[in-house]
């Protein structure tokens, strides 16, 4: 640590990451640390013998002068000018993702990302070590920060780490499995372009050892693009027998079955709903046949896994109607590849705060190809603009009934008129913003809304 971290070392960004990383630097000794952040900072207390200096507000990246280091948090961007004159000047740059992946002490690392899917695949990793009684823990974008993990870190862990484009993004050092998913477009308000976003991503497995695996989905493009650029010997393929590969990979999905090595798991025999799931699935099998599991025995364990909080989350069956949480749902291709689960008649909650995304293929997809979708309730600063999407779809001659409610209750309300035998789904397609302070908070609500029913 000593050789990466030279005092004064400087904590940029001080949100709960920064604080994690404050307390590291902490306990590791460093008597020198420069905290900067544009919010106002209240420190922690400080032990005696460390000096703090705290530099906040617009000029907060000014306390880079009196830093040699500094440790930037995965939300600040990397390339900025200040940053960049600083490298220049002889600063060193690092990040949690970077100390943890050089320090840890684990018996394997396993590294995931992907636009779609990142959360719920480390937690079926998880679940998957945990009922063959690995040891194992969950850290980074999910779970708790990665550095906390060495406090606790024993030789025979698996750490896992779900990593965001943010966290990637300077990262020289990747994890011994990493894990591809679908990557699409995301971030586009932080990240300069498309081209950035997904060389970020490639940080995953770009630096990996000849002993390392790489878990990838082949018949999405870029995603294969980013797993061509693993040194790693040892490369899984996840495919589809509808897709371009046309079933050629060591997973291999066919309509809502998973083969891998001779083994089958049908999504029948699990508590998960949403046949997109088999595709993390896929890639979370893969992952720990690469730490030596067997696939029956991940099959198996999947069987019982059950997704998380406000994930395609089946809330029950009132009045024969069938209840969906997707509030997590916060892009278009989350709510088509949902919704491409529905087998009743439904009813779908759409809409939120505003990201700039791109309606077009979901509206055209709603109206031409979910032929059991009846009606859309719309909410949130989208609604006007994601109508006259669905309205250039054809919405109103394929005889879904479409309108706009002020409230998530009201919207509720006109969808439960889908009646027995049918499904209500809230899957947003957009951030919860405006109306909600988060997507859990929205999840929440209709919780409470089907509680009523």
């Amino acid at each position: 640590m000593q050789n990466t971290l030279v005092a004064p070392v400087g904590v940029l960004g001080f949100g709960v990451e920064g604080q994690s990383t404050f307390n590291y630097l902490v306990r590791n000794g460093v008597k020198d640390i420069v905290v900067m952040d544009k919010n106002p900072v209240k420190l922690p207390e400080v032990p005696a013998g460390v000096n703090v200096k705290v530099s906040s507000g617009d000029n907060y990246m000014d306390g880079l002068k009196d830093c040699v280091t500094v440790v930037r948090s995965a939300g600040v961007y990397p390339m900025s000018p200040e940053l960049f004159k600083f490298q220049m000047n002889g600063g060193l740059m690092t990040s949690q993702i970077q100390l943890f992946l050089e320090q840890t002490k684990s018996k394997k690392t396993v590294g995931v990302t992907g636009t779609l899917g990142k959360g719920s695949t480390v937690s079926m990793i998880s679940h998957i070590l945990t009922k063959c009684g690995v040891n194992n823990e969950i850290g980074g974008n999910f779970g708790v920060p990665a550095l906390d993990l060495l406090e606790t870190e024993t030789v025979d862990r698996v750490s896992i780490l779900e990593l965001s484009s943010f966290q990637l993004m300077t990262l020289s050092v990747s994890p011994d499995v990493g894990v591809v998913l679908r990557v699409s477009t995301e971030h586009l308000d932080w990240h300069k372009s498309v081209e950035e976003y997904r060389d970020a991503k490639a940080n995953l497995v770009r630096w990996q050892k000849r002993d390392g695996a790489c878990v990838y989905l082949k018949d999405a493009a870029p995603t294969a693009k980013i797993a061509s650029e693993s040194p790693a010997k040892t490369k899984y393929a996840v495919s589809l027998v509808d897709g371009p590969s046309a079933g050629d990979g060591d997973a291999v999905i066919d309509g809502a079955t998973l083969a891998i090595d001779g083994e089958k798991l049908y999504l029948s025999d699990c508590k998960v709903r949403g046949i997109y799931q088999l595709e993390n699935m896929a890639a979370a099998t893969l992952a720990v046949k690469a730490l030596g599991i067997k696939v029956a025995d991940a099959f198996e364990a999947l069987k019982s896994y059950e997704t998380l909080p406000f994930r395609m989350e089946f809330k029950g069956e009132k009045n024969g109607i069938e209840f969906y949480n997707d509030s997590y749902a916060t892009r278009p291709d989350a709510t088509i590849a949902a919704t491409a689960s529905m087998k009743r008649p439904f009813a779908l909650i759409l809409g939120g705060s505003e990201k700039n995304a791109d309606f077009t293929e979901l509206s055209n997809i709603l109206v031409k190809e979910r032929p059991n979708l009846k009606r859309i309730a719309l909410i949130g600063a989208t609604a006007e603009r994601m109508l006259a999407d669905l309205k250039k779809a054809g919405v109103d001659a394929a005889g879904i009934k479409t309108a706009l409610f002020p409230t998530l209750e009201e919207a509720f309300a006109d969808s439960l008129s889908i009646g027995k035998g049918g499904t209500v789904i809230m899957s947003p397609a957009c951030a919860s913003f405006g109306l909600f302070k988060n997507y859990k908070v929205r999840g929440q609500v209709f919780d409470k809304l089907v509680e009523g029913v």
